[in-house]
C-alpha cells in the first residue's frame, strides 16, 4: 500500500458534513495520496461511517462528535493523527469561531494544522504562538505565494501534445474535483499515465502533484499557473493524458469559472458536470441556472473546442432515476452522458481513450 505523503489526519467539518459546505471533507474521506483520514469531526453524523454517510459505502473512517471524543478513541487504537485539516468550504471560505479552539487544542497536542479558507491561520497570532511553542507546522493552502515564486503566460503549453481534457461544470460545488480524480484513476486502470492538474486547496489536499489555487491567485498570473502546471506534468511524467480540474462555473454570478482554464489550459475536449436536478445557482437563490444547452454552447464559443460528455451529479435523485436522467440529456444534447460516482468510469473511459 502506496504510503501517504504527510501521515494520519483528523478532518474537522463539524455542521458541514454531507453538504455543500463540506465539500473539502468530502474530498479527503473519498480520495487523498497526503493524508491517512483517520476521522471526521461532525456532531450532526457522530458514531457512523463517513463513507456511508456520504456515498452509502463504508469506509472505515469514524465520524466523531467532537475532538475530545476524536482524541480518546483513535489514541485508544493507536491511529493518533498527525494533522487536524480543516474540511470546511463555506461561501467566502470564512473560519467559524468555534474552529478555533478546536484548532488550538490541536497545536496544543503537537499536531500539525492544513487549511485550505481565506481565513488565514497564519495571520492568528494567539494560534501561531502556540503553533511555535509546540514546534507545530500550519499551512494556509490558499495564501498566495510571493509574486517573485508566480508564473505568466508564455505560450509554452502549445508543445504539450498529449490528451487535455478539463472537467467544468454547469455550477459551482458539484462534483468537478471528483470526477476529474475518477478519470485520471480511470485511465490509469486501463493502463495509461494519467496526471491530473488541481485548481483548488483540495486538490492539493488530495495529494495533486501539479496544482495551484484559482480562486485566491493574483489575476495577472492566474494563466501563468494554469500553463505552468500543465506543462511540469507534461515535462516530468509524460503522460498520455492530462485531466484539469474545473472551478466554478462560466454563468455562475458568485463563482465564475473555466474561462481561464479553457485559455490557459488549451484542451482538447471539455467534460461538463451537471447536476440536473439543480434549478438555481448553488447559494443564490433566484438566480436560475442556465440550460445545459446554453451552458455548452457558451464552452463551445468560448474555446473553439468540442464538449464530449456530460458526467452527472445525482444529488436529490433517486437511483431509478439516475439513468433515466442521463438517457434524457443525451436524448437533449446529443452527447453521452454518465454518471461515474454512482456507476464507475469504465464506459466514459473507452470513449476519451479513442482520442489519444
Amino acid at each position: 500500500m502506496k504510503k501517504s505523503i504527510d501521515g494520519n489526519a483528523l478532518v474537522y467539518c463539524d455542521g458541514a458534513f454531507n453538504t455543500p459546505n463540506g465539500k473539502t471533507a468530502h474530498g479527503l474521506v473519498r480520495f487523498t495520496e497526503r493524508y491517512d483520514v483517520v476521522g471526521v469531526i461532525d456532531e450532526n453524523y457522530a458514531g457512523r461511517d463517513a463513507g456511508e454517510v456520504l456515498d452509502g459505502k463504508p469506509n472505515g473512517i469514524p465520524v466523531f462528535a467532537n475532538m475530545d471524543q476524536a482524541v480518546e478513541t483513535l489514541n485508544a487504537s493507536g491511529n493518533t493523527p498527525k494533522s487536524l485539516v480543516i474540511g470546511l468550504a463555506p461561501d467566502g471560505g470564512r473560519l467559524p469561531q468555534e474552529a478555533k479552539a478546536t484548532i488550538a487544542k490541536a497545536l496544543e497536542m503537537g499536531w500539525n494544522v492544513d487549511s485550505g479558507l481565506h481565513d488565514f491561520l497564519t495571520n492568528d497570532a494567539a494560534l501561531m504562538a502556540v503553533a511555535n511553542t509546540n514546534n507545530c507546522r500550519v499551512r494556509d493552502v490558499r495564501k498566495t505565494p510571493d509574486r517573485d515564486k508566480l508564473h505568466f503566460f508564455t505560450g509554452e503549453i502549445e508543445k504539450v501534445d498529449c490528451l487535455k481534457l478539463a472537467v467544468l461544470g454547469t455550477d459551482s460545488a458539484l462534483g468537478k474535483r471528483t470526477t476529474a480524480w475518477l478519470l485520471v484513476h480511470g485511465f490509469r486502470d486501463a493502463g495509461q499515465r494519467a496526471e491530473m492538474i488541481g485548481t483548488g486547496q483540495t486538490a492539493w489536499m488530495q495529494g495533486a502533484k501539479y496544482s495551484m489555487v484559482m480562486d485566491s491567485c493574483i489575476n495577472d498570473f492566474v494563466s501563468g499557473e494554469i500553463e505552468h502546471a500543465v506543462v511540469s506534468a507534461y515535462k516530468n511524467e509524460s503522460p498520455d493524458v492530462i485531466v484539469i480540474e474545473g472551478q466554478g462555473s462560466l454563468m455562475n454570478p458568485a463563482y465564475p469559472g473555466g474561462f481561464e482554464i479553457l485559455a490557459a489550459g488549451r484542451p482538447d475536449y471539455v467534460i461538463l458536470q451537471h447536476a440536473p436536478k439543480r434549478l438555481e445557482y448553488d447559494g443564490f437563490p433566484g438566480y436560475k441556472m442556465h440550460s445545459l444547452a446554453e451552458q455548452i454552447n457558451a464552452i463551445e464559443v468560448i474555446s473553439g473546442k468540442k464538449v464530449i460528455a456530460i458526467t452527472v451529479n445525482h444529488e436529490e435523485m433517486k437511483e431509478d432515476e439516475i439513468l433515466e436522467a442521463c438517457k434524457q440529456i443525451t436524448l437533449e444534447t446529443k452527447l453521452p452522458a454518465f454518471d461515474v460516482l454512482k456507476y464507475g468510469t469504465k464506459d466514459l473511459i473507452a470513449l476519451l481513450k479513442e482520442k489519444i
